[in-house]
């Protein structure tokens, strides 16, 4: 089944805030995040968490929110991850992006990598109202675990003492 492409592109303005800066960009049209990058050379210890400078400031559409994501290639070569970020629309400064090595070894991040995506997003603003009672549902209360992961967990310990 074919189906009609949509047009969902919305604007988003940037400013350079560096003359080191880059233009954030999507490395291929079907990607869902477009790719920040470092505008100057960082050391990451092992379990350091470092905040990285982009030189951009975005505008994000009112109505939208930019989210930080990894990047696969630098989780998977590097072992660093982004700590969570949220771009609100009314925020007007510097993309900064926080990373954690989690590598067993200091990694550097070099001027001009890739350090993240943003994903744009519209959001939806809820009601918010306090209530006496929830409604009720199968799940109720249970949290982590609690879709089998910890039949499965234990089946496996057993199989692995065998």
């Amino acid at each position: 089944m074919e189906r009609k492409k949509e047009n969902s592109e919305v604007l988003l303005k940037f400013l350079k805030l560096s003359k080191n800066a880059e233009t954030p960009e999507y490395a291929f049209g079907t990607d869902v995040g477009f790719d920040v990058k470092a505008i100057e050379n960082v050391s990451l210890f092992p379990l350091e968490q470092k905040t990285l400078r982009t030189g951009i400031a975005i505008e994000i559409p009112e109505g939208h929110v930019g989210l930080v994501r990894d990047r696969a290639g630098i989780v998977q070569k590097m072992n660093v991850h982004t700590v969570a970020g949220t771009f609100d629309s009314g925020f007007r400064g510097e993309v900064s992006i926080m990373l954690v090595n989690m590598n067993e070894k200091t990694v550097e991040i070099e001027k001009g990598m890739r350090v993240a995506q943003i994903i744009l997003l519209p959001v939806v603003k809820a009601k918010i109202q306090e209530v006496k009672k929830l409604s009720d549902t199968e799940r109720g209360k249970k949290s982590f675990g609690s879709t089998g992961m910890k039949e499965i967990i234990r089946e496996l310990n057993k199989i692995s003492k065998k």
